[in-house]
């Protein structure tokens, strides 16, 4: 590995806007989290979520996952080797009772980390109905 602790940093910095930005529903600051060919896989309660990034930034904007004031993010790993990396992050709390497990894929653009792929597990709580 040749990860060093100014890659570490950028790599998280990226994730924590993520973070942000589903918190709030913020497409704009999701949307410079994400390289814009990204796509997302999951599923949710029977449903499957294999969208470009573009509709999730369209879910996370409907419905911004801090709403009920719960909603946190840990970065629980990161392993990085060159210009690529992959993060499992936890998240909890989202529209107040439900949780997730993410996997993402990072590559470095430049000077920049982008998220590439975010694939997910949902591990709790009930989805909020429209």
């Amino acid at each position: 590995m040749d990860q060093t602790i100014e890659d570490y940093d950028a790599i998280v910095s990226t994730l924590q806007a993520y973070g942000d930005g589903t918190a709030r529903g913020d497409a704009t600051t999701l949307a410079e989290a994400f390289h814009d060919d990204a796509r997302m896989f999951g599923q949710v309660e029977g449903h499957r979520l294999d969208v470009p990034i573009a509709e999730f930034l369209a879910l996370a904007e409907k419905w911004p996952a801090d709403a009920e004031g719960t909603y946190a993010i840990r970065v629980l790993s990161v392993d990085q080797a060159g210009d690529a990396a992959v993060a499992l992050v936890a998240e909890e709390g989202v529209w107040g009772e439900v949780s997730f497990l993410d996997f993402f894929s990072l590559a470095r653009y430049g000077d920049e980390w982008k998220i590439v792929c975010k694939t997910f597990t949902h591990t709790g709580g009930t989805m909020p109905s429209e």
